[in-house]
């Protein structure tokens, strides 16, 4: 048994033309889609980078996991404690390449700098050999695909293998080289993208909005300024000139990627082995392209950043076929222990979809729980047409606490039909509840990594930003948004304000001085 993992960071499904998509985004994925299954309704639990690659690699929810965050204690799995033996559960088959190695009997080799970008070293757990490419998560795909093609010219004859790779090219900023070109110049945009949107944009807030696609780490706030390193992707959108350019450079950066997969795949078929080869694409996570009015980045817990792609083709199985099922990511690892036979770990939340694979069978569950704690911090249900966001911490893009959107009807989440549907709202709430009450039973102890999230300061790229943020949209004449945001997070405005503190002084001197 041969297997190849193909991790493509920030790839959107609703970006590759196998899922529909009106350019041609990806026609060496497309290939693969035809020949195996094509999920559409397939979702990373936790966003957005460092959480997903966790929770799938470990088999559970950021809840139970601990790592919800990208700072922090919740930027760290809990430990195991008391209980602890000398080989941890990761090393005893409860990571996904330590049970492909211990119980499936396959050599596994991992292909990232994701470890080292987000300091999950646990994510190595069970892999036989790591090739860190060295550019922290900004590597092109140059530096990716001549590592994997050495490794499939001595390797990919042997028997029993688990080839895990990693590419980046969708993730911001884009970075597609200025020699590929534009192949998608004289295309449309996505037609929902056009004039009245961008207008409407334009009243929008926060890290991402139209206004400030940069973040400033160095003054610690959200800004316009572009990089000369990477021509493709803007500053800001102020015209639809600058929609173009911020789409294009995305959808180039998926193309760019998916040439050069094909590269990997015709190495395959040279090496004999890729009619027989097992072959799984997917996602940490998708990426906001204008989804709640957010551009380039992976910040929320919604349609746009947690639904991913996933394309399994598997010789013997289905082919050509489409589930519309809800699965997770983390179903993938009951789902493989399954076809390999073997019983799940029982540490494991995901539930095996494997009757899709071998018959077509539809298994998916009745809702999904999805979570986001480093941007914002957030937690939303999706079932049936809907998509219900409960916000905690709204990463300052002045979110409502509560928004509901009809994806059949606003697939793009453009309008929150919350206040007509307080029915739906419950129901939702009803959900979360019930997963959450599960997931901390389950745990075994009281600490939600959410509420730490929460108490030490927030998501860990909005904590500290709003004082630079603030004075950024009073001086670019948006002081309403700057009032709002003052008066919706006042708490993080521990001291009085000044004149009262001035007078509460003058009255202690007073007191003091007998008077």
């Amino acid at each position: 048994m041969r297997i190849l993992f193909l991790d493509l960071d920030s790839t959107s499904p609703d970006h590759l033309s196998c899922y529909g998509y009106h350019r041609n985004t990806s026609p060496n994925i497309d290939k693969i889609a035809a020949e195996g299954v094509r999920f559409t309704n397939y979702y990373t639990s936790d966003a957005p980078c460092a959480p997903s690659r966790t929770a799938l690699m470990s088999g559970q929810f950021g809840i139970r996991n601990g790592l919800v965050g990208h700072g922090g204690t919740a930027g760290d799995m809990k430990l195991e404690g008391e209980k602890r033996e000398l080989m941890g559960r990761l090393t005893r088959g409860g990571a996904f390449p330590s049970y492909l190695q211990l119980v499936g009997g396959l050599h596994t080799a991992l292909i990232s700098p994701f470890p080292q970008r987000h300091s999950t070293f646990a994510f190595y757990a069970g892999f036989n050999e790591i090739m860190n490419t060295g550019r922290l998560g900004n590597e092109s795909a140059e530096h990716v695909t001549p590592v994997a093609l050495d490794w499939i010219e001595r390797n990919a004859k042997k028997d029993d293998w688990f080839l895990y790779i990693n590419y980046w090219d969708p993730h911001t900023p884009y970075r597609a080289p200025a020699e590929f070109g534009n192949p998608f110049e004289n295309e449309p945009l996505p037609e929902w993208l056009n004039e009245e949107t961008l207008e409407r944009h334009k009243q929008h807030v926060g890290s991402h909005s139209v206004h400030e696609l940069n973040i400033d780490y160095r003054k610690k706030t959200y800004d316009n300024s572009t990089s000369p390193d990477f021509p493709r992707h803007p500053g800001e959108i102020q015209n639809m000139d600058d929609m173009r350019r911020m789409i294009d450079g995305y959808d180039c950066g998926i193309r760019y990627m998916d040439e050069h997969l094909g590269r990997i795949f015709q190495a395959l078929e040279k090496q004999g082995v890729m009619e027989d080869l097992i072959v799984i694409i997917t996602a940490d996570h998708g990426e906001n392209m204008g989804q709640l009015g957010i551009y380039g980045e992976h910040a929320t817990a919604d349609q746009g950043t947690c639904r991913i792609p996933m394309i399994i083709r598997w010789p013997g199985m289905k082919q050509g076929i489409v589930d519309d099922g809800l699965h997770y990511h983390l179903d993938l690892l009951p789902t493989v222990a399954d076809l390999l036979g073997q019983p799940p770990m029982p540490q494991w939340d995901g539930i095996s979809y494997a009757p899709v694979l071998r018959e077509g069978t539809d298994c998916g569950r009745d809702y999904l729980v999805v979570s986001q704690c480093a941007h914002v911090v957030q937690r939303s249900v999706r079932f049936r047409e809907w998509m219900y966001i409960r916000t905690y911490h709204d990463g300052y893009h002045l979110f409502d606490r509560e928004m509901l959107f009809n994806l059949n009807e606003d697939p793009f989440e453009q309008r929150s039909v919350a206040a007509e549907h307080r029915d739906i709202c419950m129901e939702g709430v009803y959900l979360l509840n019930e997963w959450h009450d599960e997931m901390m039973a389950r745990s075994g102890d009281d600490r939600d990594p959410l509420w730490t999230v929460m108490k030490e300061g927030g998501p860990f790229h909005a904590k500290g930003y709003l004082p630079g943020y603030l004075k950024r949209l009073e001086e670019t004449g948006r002081s309403r948004q700057a009032e709002e945001l003052r008066r919706k997070h006042a708490r993080e405005f521990p001291q009085p304000p000044a004149e009262i503190e001035q007078l509460v002084q003058a009255r202690i001197g007073e007191r003091m001085a007998g008077r």
